[in-house]
């Protein structure tokens, strides 16, 4: 009694093909009367209901957006998919997420692919390798790239090296001078472009860049975007007995980890060293920490926006643009 009913019992009942029921379910003018009449009686009679994959069995409609991520635990990441979230509320689709992790994307997405079940996808922090372009041009899926670059695609890419530029000029301007960073031990493309841009407006300034104070924790996890980074790299400085003024932090995640270790050490925010984190995850907000926001939450919502209508043009032409940051102040860079 509880058994679902299928699209094939319908079909097998009322004598048709399942194209044919489908059809029906989609309201299709290329099914005559008769047919639909006994289609739906058979759908009566046997209590069906559809589901969304049913009806669109006919129409060759996008059914199912894949998301791929190197991460679903990172705030950078939530953040970016709640705006895709948001915005595929107004698109008939439904969402898979797929977790690549950080350590080899290329080969996680190349195994998505060959697994051939999207029908969109929205691909987020992962650079379009050769093998990775070849994969999607043979798909020809709809595709938008969020925090990564491509000639051949539609994207949304994070200046990330405008934000390490503005948290250099922020910190030089409130009036610190040993300025140090906590980096990423493992190297990405937006961790670099984060310390390259610091390190820029360090020099622009004619600030002195001590390479001592340019310091990364030994925690590899997430390339080393994690709490413990920001923790273990407070210690190294404590070890070294030597503190900077004011720290720049690659993002919010490890500026929290700092604070902790900050606090276990006696040393006070910001009367003993001032710290600037990155993304403007929500809890900064409570932690009243300076950041960078990325406006992620936008970029998800503006991703999905664009996918929605490459998916109904195809031969729309390509968007691609830089998102520029914006610099949140609060008092954990408040010269004392």
């Amino acid at each position: 009694m509880n058994k679902k009913v299928t699209i094939y019992e319908v079909a097998k009942s009322a004598g048709v093909a399942i194209s044919t029921v489908s059809r029906v379910l989609n309201d299709s003018p290329n099914v005559s009367e008769e047919t639909k009449v006994k289609v739906q009686k058979a759908i009566d009679e046997l209590n069906f209901r559809p589901q969304v994959s049913a009806r669109k069995l006919a129409s060759k409609e996008p059914q199912l957006l894949a998301v791929a991520v190197p991460s679903f635990t990172t705030p950078f990441f939530n953040e970016v998919l709640k705006g895709v979230k948001d915005e595929i509320k107004k698109m008939d689709l439904d969402i898979i997420l797929y977790n690549t992790g950080s350590k080899d994307p290329e080969e996680a997405v190349v195994g998505f692919f060959d697994r051939g079940t999207a029908d969109a996808l929205i691909l987020i922090s992962i650079d379009v390798s050769e093998t990775i372009h070849k994969h999607l041009q043979s798909t020809q899926v709809p595709v938008v790239l969020v925090n990564a670059s491509h000639p051949s695609y539609n994207y949304f890419m994070v200046n990330d090296y405008k934000g390490g530029y503005m948290a250099a000029e922020h910190l030089v301007k409130k009036g610190f001078e040993k300025i140090g960073m906590i980096t990423t031990p493992v190297k990405t493309r937006s961790s670099e472009e984060r310390e390259k841009g610091f390190k820029d407006g360090l020099k622009n300034y004619k600030m002195k860049i001590d390479k001592d104070l340019f310091i990364a924790g030994d925690t590899t996890k997430h390339a080393g975007f994690t709490e413990e980074t920001g923790f273990e790299a407070i210690y190294k400085y404590d070890k070294m007995g030597k503190f900077p003024d004011a720290v720049f932090c690659a993002n919010d995640t490890q500026a929290l980890g700092a604070l902790h270790a900050l606090s276990k050490l006696g040393l006070k925010v910001p009367d003993d060293i001032a710290i600037m984190g990155y993304d403007n995850i929500k809890l900064t907000k409570y932690m009243d920490l300076t950041t960078i926001d990325q406006q992620m939450h936008t970029i998800g919502t503006q991703a999905t926006s664009r996918l929605a209508t490459i998916i109904k043009n195809p031969d729309e032409r390509l968007f691609q643009t830089s998102i520029n940051p914006i610099l949140v102040e609060r008092g954990s860079t408040v010269k004392v």
